[in-house]
């Protein structure tokens, strides 16, 4: 330990304590710390830094948060074994906490929709695709094959304001995750391109971008979503190609964006002449205002899915490009995947423009907003963000928990939530907040008792960090 830091702390614009974090991290990145190593009680490294304890001691609790350092009481402070990559995979954590009525374990990683009628209606169709022509089941996919379903997207979409939409503008995706990887690939340009993201998002932005070996770039937001001043800021140094957003549903605060704050981003948009992408896979109830590519037709890109309306399981989305860019995101899909499975897009097909279906979504809502109120009920004496119609809560932490140790707290006692670490980029800068997802697997008692269970982890911090 004493290798790595100098008399006194090099002078920095920033925190002292986040300075001393970012020392021990780089030399635990270094091999300088091994693993197990044993760092200086706080009071004899404020007194070795010239700095306050205090400092110290914030800087070991961000880093035992983050997991890097554990604090083992009356023994001290030490280096963590690094995570197992297997937990720390997106996959495995939503299968690492079962939650099965035989225990009290209840998953709040993801949304989970409950049955109100479409796995019956699911196998209905299976059974109907089953009996199809032969060469459903034995032919490469063509184009004029999806035409039909196609129109079926279009025709379900038909409530939106998309602007002018036909058949040849839909593009059918694996769900949303693969439509904003299609749209990236179509997008993009160069060795290094740069997408900008709201500072807090859905990390498959950065995860699509990443593929794209892209650099991602946070832009500050407020409670109405990206600020366009920062984004033009931004863009003054920054030659981004793309700027994503999720206006209807912000992943993870649920906030949504006016139109007026919409005009405005278009407006930067076309002066950088930067594309939007818009990810409107969490709106489950009715668009309260145009979507990005119906105010900017030239540059609006729009993607969806049916996973938080109807199911996730069947991976159907849809991406749609600006009017003049349809024929290069059709080809962006042929040349990667060729297209949907045939059987599944007649599934899909069969599925859409069945007339029960829309009555079932608008079922799913209404009940998944059952959950909704009960956690409302249960944590609203605390600074919540939520609406019936969005399928998670997102809560500021009180004082005396952070969001990380509250997320450990939370599954010792078998509730599994996502940190506000999980939506922030790497360098960017996370509140005290957790994202709690509804779960219509479990009965509204089972997830009412995870509520209260949550409920008295807030009421009760911890009185001390023990560092």
């Amino acid at each position: 330990m004493d290798t790595i830091w100098p008399e006194a702390l090099p002078k920095s614009k920033g925190p002292k304590y986040t300075l001393v974090a970012d020392t021990i991290r780089k030399a635990i990145d270094n091999k300088m710390l091994e693993v197990g190593a044993k760092l200086p009680p706080v009071r004899e490294l404020a007194y070795r830094l010239q700095i306050t304890p205090g400092t110290v001691a914030r800087a070991y609790t961000i880093l035992t948060d983050e997991g890097l350092l554990n604090a083992e009481v009356g023994r001290g402070t030490f280096v963590a074994p690094p995570k197992s990559p297997i937990l720390d995979d997106v996959w495995a954590r939503q299968l690492h906490l079962q939650d099965d009525k035989y225990n009290a374990n209840v998953s709040l990683f993801s949304p989970r929709l409950a049955d109100v009628g479409q796995v019956a209606l699911i196998r209905e169709c299976l059974k109907k695709v089953s009996h199809s022509d032969p060469g459903l089941f034995l032919n490469y996919p063509t184009r004029d094959a999806y035409q039909p379903m196609r129109q079926t997207v279009v025709d379900w979409l038909s409530d939106l304001p998309l602007g002018a939409l036909s058949h040849d503008d839909i593009v059918l995706t694996h769900g949303g995750q693969n439509g904003l990887c299609l749209v990236f690939q179509t997008i993009l340009r160069g060795a290094k391109p740069v997408v900008l993201v709201e500072d807090l998002s859905y990390a498959g932005f950065r995860r699509a971008g990443e593929l794209m070996r892209a650099d991602v770039v946070g832009v500050k937001m407020d409670k109405w979503g990206i600020d366009p001043n920062a984004m033009e800021h931004l863009l003054r140094q920054t030659p981004a190609q793309a700027v994503c957003v999720s206006p209807e549903v912000q992943n993870p605060t649920g906030a949504h964006t006016p139109l007026e704050r919409r005009k405005e981003i278009v407006e930067v948009a076309r002066r950088f002449d930067v594309q939007i992408v818009e990810d409107d896979c969490y709106r489950m109830g009715d668009a309260r205002e145009p979507s990005y590519r119906a105010l900017a037709p030239e540059r609006g890109w729009h993607v969806s899915s049916i996973s938080k309306t109807l199911t996730p399981a069947l991976r159907v989305g849809f991406a749609i490009a600006p009017r003049e860019r349809s024929v290069d995101l059709r080809r962006s899909a042929e040349y990667g995947y060729f297209g949907l499975a045939q059987p599944l897009a007649e599934l899909t097909r069969l599925l859409l423009s069945d007339p029960r279906t829309r009555q079932i979504a608008r079922d799913v809502r209404v009940k998944m907003g059952e959950y909704v109120r009960v956690a409302v009920n249960a944590l609203g004496g605390f600074e919540l963000n939520w609406a019936p119609d969005v399928p998670f809560v997102w809560l500021h932490l009180p004082s005396g928990w952070r969001a990380a140790a509250f997320s450990r707290a939370a599954e010792r006692e078998g509730i599994q939530l996502r940190s506000a670490d999980e939506f922030a980029l790497r360098d960017g800068r996370a509140p005290n907040a957790v994202r709690i997802a509804m779960n219509g697997h479990v009965s509204l008692e089972r997830f009412e008792d995870a509520m209260q269970r949550l409920r008295r982890l807030l009421d009760n911090p911890p009185e001390q960090i023990s560092v």
